[in-house]
């Protein structure tokens, strides 16, 4: 058998304890609803802003890769610099595509710049203005269909074509210096993966 074991005294404030008032239970409970909100609502809230933002972010993403023809702005960093197109500062009036498939990726670019702008995307791309050749439209017209391009304008117009050993692109250039001051300059350049 097991010895009794003695026991404890009471303490003697335990002997003393008041009953909870009103007011005092009310304020407990507060407190823990204010603590289950806050551990609950600020990570559910968090998620839910959270989904939103990701949500989005895929919608611009899907925009962007669903457009179908130029879209104003500049093709990013990565895009030019795989693309081989040196789009010069200052330029406006800049509107890019880009085509992917399992044989040919192309970058459509169109810009306006300066003259000096002219030469320092054609030094860019390691050439000069004397590779233009007057009233030559190298981009092809299966080009100019999807890109929406026309080239019956005022001219002068100029072109080239440079050819690149896979996997660097090949660029065909048209460049429209009807105000000789800010020629219209249409890149496409493409690549096989």
């Amino acid at each position: 058998m097991t010895a009794a074991l003695p026991r404890q005294a009471a303490s003697p404030e335990e002997g003393r304890r008041r009953p909870e008032t009103p007011g005092h239970k009310a304020r407990r409970r507060g407190l823990t609803l204010l603590i289950i909100v806050l551990l609950i609502g600020v990570p559910a809230g968090y998620l839910v802003i959270s989904a939103n933002q990701s949500r989005n972010s895929g919608k611009d993403k899907e925009s962007k890769y669903s457009a179908i023809g130029l879209t104003m702005g500049w093709p990013s960093k990565v895009q030019r610099r795989l693309y081989q197109v040196p789009v010069p500062h200052p330029a406006d009036t800049i509107a890019y595509y880009e085509t992917n498939n399992w044989k040919t990726s192309r970058l459509y670019v169109q810009f306006r710049t300066n003259s000096a702008g002219l030469d320092s995307f054609l030094e860019g791309m390691g050439i000069n203005r004397d590779a233009l050749k007057k009233d030559d439209i190298s981009i092809s017209s299966r080009d100019q269909k999807i890109s929406g391009w026309k080239f019956t304008g005022p001219g002068p117009w100029s072109g080239l074509t440079r050819k690149q050993k896979n996997p660097a692109p090949t660029q065909d250039v048209v460049v429209n210096t009807a105000d000789p001051n800010y020629p219209m300059i249409y890149v496409v350049s493409r690549t096989v993966p």
